[in-house]
């Protein structure tokens, strides 16, 4: 079977440009969304879908779609038996593209006592991650996206540092905002299922040119009161709910031997809710395994051969625990 393939980045626009143009239709209907434009002339545009703003959920589906750079879809589905919470499907043709050069929170920004993990196309215009490096891609945009999980608006500090570092003026960046404990940013967060489980083979060493598709889904959690309440439930969705099916070419050999190490639960730490195994670290995500960071599930589908492997569970207990305490 011949597996070699070259992968190359489709002959499309750039990543940047096409979250540009989710983010002017989400500020076109900024107002039926519940989102605040904050935007002056030559200044930096900020999309806020929850920090200040209430945002909602087609808000928050748009949030992450803009995080995937147009590149993957996302909406929502019912709840089943099984999982008895609402849950967001994501799915993409582009996988490299649309969660690694994308959707992958790599880029810390600080400024001001400010504090954020960037998301979004910007980081394929710095381009100074290793894993952009790795992956072959950058873009030099006139103007570039990015998207922030944060309680506060960035301050222009935080223009002035990605404007540097992408070669475009201040005037020519849009943030798209939200907090972990909104509805926009718990949707957001838990629309990387997908982006999580290509996270994890590329930790793994896996060549990712391999994975040709891949769609998941994960249970969306109630709001939390408080952003770190939010951080335990978001990540336990994934952590133990999320349900990802990868559409790869490669010998079913490799994935045998790969697969099992894919889950969550190949990880020592499987099996106790987030915020605790968060807390025992003493709140430095660093100490965590970070073997943990992966779906509960994962399908892979050999394109090859049409076989199919199944790895890990889903843990409903855990997330009762985690979603449910009083």
């Amino acid at each position: 079977m011949d597996i070699d393939r070259k992968w190359r980045a489709p002959t499309v626009e750039g990543l940047n440009a096409r979250a540009w143009s989710l983010c002017d239709q989400l500020a076109g209907e900024a107002d039926r969304l519940r989102v605040r434009v904050h935007a002056q002339s030559g200044q930096m545009r900020v999309l806020d879908c929850g920090v200040q703003a209430e945002g909602g959920l087609e808000a928050g589906v748009k949030l992450a779609e803009i995080c995937l750079a147009g590149h993957g879809h996302v909406q929502l589905a019912a709840a089943s038996d099984e999982m008895p919470w609402p849950r967001v499907l994501v799915y993409t043709d582009q996988p490299v593209l649309a969660c690694m050069a994308s959707q992958y929170a790599g880029w810390q920004l600080t400024a001001d006592g400010f504090f954020a993990m960037g998301s979004g196309p910007m980081r394929s215009a710095a381009s100074y991650e290793e894993l952009i490096k790795e992956l072959g891609y950058s873009e030099r945009p006139g103007r570039v996206v990015g998207v922030l999980e944060t309680a506060k608006l960035p301050p222009a500090a935080i223009a002035e540092k990605i404007a540097a570092a992408c070669g475009v003026a201040p005037g020519d960046i849009t943030l798209a905002v939200a907090r972990t404990a909104s509805l926009a940013g718990t949707l957001q967060v838990v629309a990387r299922s997908v982006e999580t489980a290509l996270h994890k083979l590329h930790a793994l060493g896996y060549d990712l040119t391999r994975v040709v598709s891949g769609l998941g889904t994960a249970p969306l959690p109630p709001v939390a009161a408080d952003d770190l309440t939010a951080l335990g439930r978001t990540n336990d969705a994934i952590l133990y709910g999320a349900d990802v099916t990868l559409w790869v070419r490669d010998t079913d050999e490799s994935l045998r031997g790969m697969g099992p190490q894919l889950p969550s639960a190949a990880s020592s730490a499987f099996g106790q809710p987030f915020l605790r195994l968060f807390e025992q670290a003493g709140r430095d995500f660093y100490r965590i395994d970070p073997h943990l960071f992966s779906p509960a599930r994962v399908t892979l589908i050999n394109l090859g051969t049409g076989r199919l492997f199944r790895y890990g569970v889903p843990r409903p207990d855990i997330l009762r625990q985690s979603f449910e305490a009083e």
